[in-house]
């Protein structure tokens, strides 16, 4: 498995081998260089700040335990990072696994966040694309790059489920997906954060890949959509698979996440009771969706002329609406802006494979959503 060069792992220097030699034979140390105030009396006195990379231990477990009831599975603290922000954990990924100039595989259609942060980064960013069939979307395995190609990927990134697409991963391509990736030795990063937004479409066989064990594996999760709280500022990063690989990649991990330390105590006081409030959260945030993906699909019924075929999401937050492609995508936002102060994203803002495109959000309140995605389909039939 390939590591960036950026970051190199490090023996212990002699001081620090004699001092961690005569803590183990039980001698109290003073550090006279030591600069963290809450051990000297100043600032919170009453609960010590202890840095450790992957963030407070405690949160870790509470966060393991909760993880482990969710999905059924064991979870282990120490394989849990806890962020700021997934944009966070893409962040780190691409510092541990990519040298400069090197690219990680994303898939389009997809929301530009991972393009931007590569940039930041000194990534490029090689597509694989997924495919709508009429019914729904799937992985084109053609579209996986072979061995050789520059510049040369370093890792393969899934969403599960797809944003905007909405389309989850089946068993055959989750198969797929892992078995290129073995064959490639790539590591996967898997951003689930809409996974719990299943609506009627979502296949029996999705799972998430977080805790596969089969690759080296590294799954992206947090607050921001779990909880509806993007204010929050918690995510959360779980490494899986073979033993040695975890192994290494959390050394290198630690390296990169002791450097920022990002993780509030403040807030890791806080998490088991922000994950308290999740199944709960969620399953409105599951029935708003659902709620106004039936009314949408509705609406487009009433009108047996409509020009409008609803790509029906197999979960998450958007919906895809798809329209002549003699519309112009532009012309019908500017319209819609003009005529009802309504704004909507266009389907080239994320690399739609053909014209006629808008994505919608399911998450406004019923009544807003019914009247204003009226507006947005008459207004599609007018241009028609």
């Amino acid at each position: 498995m390939h590591f960036s060069r950026r970051v190199s792992l490090s023996e212990p220097n002699a001081i620090t081998l004699a001092a961690g030699k005569r803590r183990a034979q039980g001698q109290q140390l003073i550090n006279i260089s030591d600069s963290n105030p809450t051990r000297h009396g100043l600032g919170n006195t009453e609960h010590p700040y202890q840095a450790d990379p992957r963030g407070s231990g405690a949160a870790r477990r509470a966060l393991a335990d909760f993880l482990s009831q969710r999905d059924q599975r064991e979870v282990a603290p120490d394989n849990l990072y806890l962020l700021s922000s997934t944009s966070q954990g893409y962040s780190w990924l691409m510092k541990l696994l990519c040298d400069p100039g090197d690219a990680v595989l994303a898939p389009t259609p997809g929301y530009p966040l991972i393009e931007a942060l590569a940039n930041l980064e000194n990534v490029q960013v090689a597509s694989y694309s997924f495919a709508w069939l009429g019914r729904k979307w799937e992985l084109d395995p053609l579209s996986l790059p072979a061995a050789g190609v520059s510049p040369r990927p370093r890792a393969l990134v899934v969403i599960n489920p797809g944003n905007p697409t909405g389309a989850y991963l089946d068993g055959g391509e989750q198969q797929l997906v892992q078995e290129y990736c073995a064959e490639k030795n790539l590591p996967l990063i898997a951003d689930e954060v809409f996974y719990d937004f299943p609506l009627s479409a979502a296949p029996e066989s999705r799972a998430r890949l977080a805790g596969c064990g089969q690759i080296l594996t590294f799954a992206l999760d947090g607050l921001s959509k779990n909880l509806c709280a993007p204010g929050v500022k918690i995510a959360w990063l779980e490494v899986s698979g073979p033993e040695s690989q975890v192994a290494e990649a959390k050394a290198y991990l630690d390296i990169i996440a002791d450097a920022f330390l990002p993780f509030s105590d403040i807030l890791a006081a806080q998490l088991p009771d922000f994950l308290e409030e999740i199944p709960s959260q969620s399953a409105r945030t599951r029935e708003r969706c659902a709620a106004n993906l039936d009314t949408l699909q509705s609406l487009v019924g009433e009108d047996p002329v409509s020009p409008v075929t609803v790509m029906s999401p197999q979960g998450g937050w958007n919906v895809l609406l798809r329209f002549p492609s003699h519309i112009d995508e532009d012309e019908l936002v500017e319209n819609l802006l003009k005529d009802y102060g309504i704004y909507c994203q266009p389907g080239y803002f994320f690399d739609l494979p053909f014209s006629g495109t808008i994505s919608l959000s399911l998450l406004l309140q019923p009544d807003s959503f019914r009247k204003n995605a009226a507006k947005v389909l008459r207004t599609i039939t007018a241009l028609s």
